[in-house]
């Protein structure tokens, strides 16, 4: 029996703190209505999105939320100021694409683990509105994504993987279309292969998106009977949308005459929503003149077809929180392990847990900041310099060490490792933003590419990956005079990948990634130990036993030490996609989320649910840290601007 994991996690989700999404609504351009004018729908509170109109009622809505530190559902009514919690399952920290359709909802969770690895823990649950019982509609072993209840509310339709495991791929989802009724949801039929986010019209028919053979992410059809008895399925789709311009995530409207759709266009940088006329087969604009600078997501469409809804940054002239804390507290699967999202990157704390430094923007070379562990104020160390990856010594307060130089570069680029001293009294905390700091290099410019330092306990020396070899491994250097002065040896040495390591606390161990087991794999890294001396190598099996199928698909990096040297925390992409990444700004690895593992590869734990990419984590005990005073003020933060982008892997040059 093992010890729960405790104390207090920093970590990074990419894009998420630049997004401040609200809900808005807009006229259809088809009714008798004045000039376009958009109302929003939520509150200006966290981010909200995914939204869907109630039936007959135009301007009430169902959403999800992060107020609360996780994806749950929310409801709110025109006139009402008053956003309502609705029914979510208590153990679940993910929640998406609500439906509220005939006094039931419907909606996807994550809670329930799978049958097996590398498969996504998404299903399809429904309850009544009073919550007297939730009941999942996916078949156990099966995972589904971006449900779509019919007109009538008799059937529903999935994007669904059935009962495949996750192949590995994001950009487009291997999912197919299918079917079942709401009372018998067993019953299922694949209606069409390779499709996702489906919407109907009417109960016969189906659109959905996916990308064509000639590379434009277009909407198809499907039709077929009602009574799904046919025996064609799978049925071959019908192209609704030309090439030449992205269609992605379509809303029917209820008449059968249009589709509200997302596009990306040629010569255009930002996603909108337009209207595409079934019958004479042309767009119409809807958000281009309104918003020509925001991203907008994911239409919806009112039962009456008058309304059409999707999500925005919600921009600086609406009311809302208008700045990005530098910490924000994410729900924990876990009582006793507190987490924290981090508005930057690769964190490490200071030895009494009362400062945090971090890397804040690469594009804008911002070098190194600290904050205070409870996010009230924030300085800056280096700047108009890009630094990455730091390790706080453990034993000196004013101490940090640190890679200088450019991130994601080949062994040959000169990135330096850096001991970086500086000076900062409580009585200054106030009365300065830049902190004058000493930046002593601890490498030699001609061996290439140094990074990722982690210090040992004593303070003494500094493990961190190097590519003066010709090949990326492990070095541990003098952490005072480095290799000028110092001593230097190389601890691991071959034609592979050693990266990201991590000293224990205990001093015993060396974590680090590698993909020293299958070397011509640049992408696939599972996580090792060693002691510093050199000894004692060995694989920490994740994802399954040596030798299986599974245990070499891990992408395991950005590991840490617990406190007390038994744990492992890192980000991995063991739970596959959590929902279908087109569907969301730019997400590197939208599989990325944090586990922790035992040192012999037991108890593995999940602890984040998103449809992000979680992770450089830190982890401190938390015993020290004053854990019920975070500062979220909307005064204190940067100005959230909307800053994001559009997925890099989807292009408009062919």
């Amino acid at each position: 029996m093992y010890m729960e994991p405790k104390g207090t996690i920093v970590f990074t989700t990419v894009g998420r703190p630049y997004y401040g999404f609200d809900v808005f609504s807009i006229k259809s351009p088809f009714v008798n209505a004045p000039k376009f004018h958009e109302h929003r729908l939520t509150d200006g509170t966290s981010i909200n999105f995914n939204a869907q109109f109630v039936d007959g009622q135009d301007q009430t809505i169902v959403f999800i939320s992060e107020r609360s530190g996780s994806p749950r559902i929310y409801q709110t009514r025109p006139g009402s100021s008053k956003t309502e919690l609705l029914p979510s399952i208590p153990c679940s920290l993910f929640h998406d694409r609500p439906v509220a359709r005939n006094d039931k909802l419907f909606f996807i969770s994550s809670h329930e683990q799978p049958d097996q690895i590398f498969k996504s823990w998404s299903a399809l649950y429904s309850t009544d509105l009073q919550a007297s019982k939730f009941t999942r509609l996916t078949p156990y072993g099966v995972v589904d994504y971006s449900p779509s209840v019919s007109y009538s509310g008799k059937f529903i339709a999935v994007a669904s993987y059935e009962s495949r495991p996750w192949p590995g791929e994001f950009h487009e989802l291997n999912t197919d279309i299918v079917v079942f009724q709401e009372s018998d949801p067993n019953k299922r039929v694949i209606v069409c292969e390779r499709g996702g986010w489906p919407t109907w019209s009417g109960d016969s028919t189906i659109y959905f998106h996916r990308q064509a053979d000639d590379g434009w992410w277009s909407i198809f059809r499907v039709s077929f009977p009602e009574n799904l008895e046919f025996l064609g399925f799978p049925i071959a789709p019908t192209r609704v949308t030309p090439p030449g311009v992205h269609c992605f995530t379509p809303a029917a409207f209820h008449d059968g005459k249009r589709l509200a759709v997302a596009t990306r266009r040629k010569n255009r940088n930002f996603r909108h929503i337009e209207i595409y006329d079934l019958v004479s087969k042309e767009f119409y604009p809807v958000t281009e003149t309104l918003n020509p600078n925001f991203h907008h997501y994911n239409p919806f469409v009112s039962a009456n077809s008058e309304f059409i809804g999707y999500h925005r940054f919600r921009g600086e002239s609406t009311q809302g929180q208008s700045t990005i804390p530098h910490l924000e507290p994410v729900a924990s699967p876990i009582k006793e392990l507190r987490m924290l999202r981090l508005n930057g990157s690769f964190p490490s704390f200071s030895p009494d847990g009362g400062l945090i430094v971090f890397n804040h923007d690469f594009e804008l070379n911002s070098g190194i900041k600290i904050v205070k562990s409870d996010g009230s104020t924030r300085w800056t160390l280096i700047k108009d310099r890009t630094a990455f990856y730091n390790s706080w010594s453990p034993t000196e307060k004013h101490v940090i060490y640190t890679s200088i130089g450019p991130i994601f570069q080949s062994e040959r680029v000169t990135v330096q490792i850096a001991r970086v001293s500086f000076q900062l009294d409580p009585s200054d905390y106030n009365n300065r933003e830049e902190i004058p700091c000493d930046v002593k290099i601890l490498t030699k410019e001609e061996t290439g590419n140094n990074a990722f330092p982690s210090c040992s306990p004593d303070g003494k020396f500094l493990v961190f990956r190097s590519g003066r070899s010709g090949h990326k491994n492990l070095y541990v250097l003098d952490a005072v005079n480095g290799e000028f002065n110092g001593d230097i040896r190389q601890l691991t040495d071959g034609p592979w990948i050693d990266t990201m390591p991590s000293w224990s606390p205990k001093g015993d161990l060396i974590a680090f990634s590698s993909n020293r087991h299958n070397p011509d794999n640049v992408e696939a890294f599972s996580l090792y130990v060693i002691k510093p001396d050199g000894s004692g190598l060995r694989r920490i099996h994740v994802a399954g036993p040596e030798g299986s199928s599974d245990v070499d698909r891990e992408r395991i990096n950005h590991v840490c030490f617990s406190a007390d040297g038994e744990w492992l925390l890192f980000t991995a992409n063991l739970g596959a996609v959590i929902a279908e990444p087109v569907s969301w700004p730019n997400q590197f690895q939208p599989y990325g989320d944090l586990y922790v593992v035992k040192l012999d590869g037991s108890g593995l734990r999940r602890l984040t649910w998103n449809g992000y990419e979680n992770g450089t984590p830190a982890w401190h005990p938390g015993n020290q840290l004053d854990l019920g005073k975070l500062r979220l003020e909307d005064d204190i933060g940067d100005k959230l601007s909307g800053q994001f982008d559009e997925p890099l892997w989807i292009s408009c040059d062919f």
